[in-house]
C-alpha cells in the first residue's frame, strides 16, 4: 500500500493538519516516527504520554503493569491497580486518561474505574483453567503485539512455563512479511507450536529453527492441540495467538485438558 515509512508519515501528517486548533493530539512519547510527523508542522496542542517520559507518565509499581503511578506534568495524579498486564496496556490507560482529561474529565475521579475494567474479548482472555493449566485467547497477530503481550505475562508469572500456539492468520503473517521478526518476539515463550498449514506460502521452520529447540510446527489444528496436550503440565500458561478464529482452538484445548 505504501512504498516506505516516509509515505506513511505523509499520510499521518495530512491527518494531523485536519485537527483544529481547539483540538488535542495525544501522542506516544516513545515513538520517534510520530515526533518526525509533528516536526513537519503542527498547529494543534499536543500532549505526550509514556512510561517514564512525556507529559503523562506512568511509573510501574509492578513490573507486569498491573499497578502503576500516574503523573501529569511532573505532578502525581494517583495510582492504577487493575487486572490487565503489559506495558502496552499501561500505555493505553495513559492515552485514555489524557483524552478524557482533554474532554473535560477529572483524571483523579477516573482512576478507580480501572480497577473494575475487564478489558475486551481476546486480549489475554482467560478461557479456562484445568488441572492447574491456564489457557488464554489473545488477538496478538504481529511481532510487536506478540512480544509485548508475552513480556507482560512473563513479568506476571515469573519462572512458570509459557506455551504459545501461533496461527499466522493476518495477510502480512500469511505472506511471511514478519517471518524474520517472529522468533525474537517469542523470546519469553518456553515452547512454541506454530500452525503450518500446507497452503502457507512460506516455510515456518524459518521461525521455529531460530527458537533454539523451543519451537515446532504442526500441519493442522488437531495436531497442534494434541502436541500441546502432551506438553502441558500443571502450572503452565498456554496462550493461543491469532487474529482469526483458530478453529475454536483455545476452548477446544480446555475441553481436551478435561478428558
Amino acid at each position: 500500500i505504501f512504498p516506505d515509512v516516509a509515505a506513511i508519515q505523509r499520510q499521518f501528517h495530512h491527518l494531523v493538519r485536519t485537527v483544529p486548533g481547539n483540538g488535542r493530539l495525544i501522542v506516544n512519547a516513545h515513538d520517534e516516527r510520530l515526533a518526525e510527523v509533528l516536526a513537519m508542522g503542527c498547529w494543534t496542542p499536543v500532549e505526550t504520554f509514556g512510561i517514564g517520559r512525556g507529559d503523562w507518565q506512568a511509573e510501574l509499581i509492578e513490573a507486569d503493569g498491573s499497578a502503576f503511578k500516574v503523573s501529569r506534568g511532573g505532578k502525581l495524579v494517583g495510582e492504577v491497580h487493575w487486572s490487565l498486564l503489559g506495558h502496552h496496556s499501561v500505555m493505553n490507560a495513559l492515552a485514555a486518561l489524557a483524552a478524557a482529561t482533554a474532554a473535560g474529565a477529572d483524571p483523579r475521579a477516573l482512576l478507580p474505574a480501572f480497577t473494575d475494567f475487564a478489558s475486551v474479548k481476546r486480549r489475554m482472555e482467560l478461557v479456562g483453567e484445568v488441572h492447574g493449566v491456564r489457557v488464554y485467547d489473545d488477538f496478538a497477530h504481529h511481532p510487536t503485539a506478540i512480544a509485548t503481550t508475552l513480556a507482560g505475562l512473563r513479568a506476571s508469572v515469573g519462572k512458570a512455563r509459557i506455551l504459545v500456539a501461533l496461527e499466522p492468520r493476518s495477510n502480512s503473517m500469511r505472506l511471511g512479511a514478519h517471518a524474520d521478526a517472529l522468533a525474537p518476539s517469542l523470546v519469553d515463550a518456553d515452547t512454541v507450536v506454530f500452525l503450518h498449514r500446507p497452503e502457507l506460502p512460506w516455510d515456518a521452520h524459518r521461525v521455529t529453527d531460530a527458537l533454539a529447540g523451543r519451537g515446532r510446527t504442526e500441519p493442522s489444528v488437531d495436531a497442534l492441540l494434541a502436541a500441546l496436550r502432551d506438553e502441558a503440565k500443571p502450572g503452565d500458561h498456554v496462550v493461543f495467538m491469532s487474529n482469526g478464529g483458530f478453529e475454536g482452538a483455545p476452548r477446544r484445548f480446555v475441553e481436551l485438558l478435561g478428558i
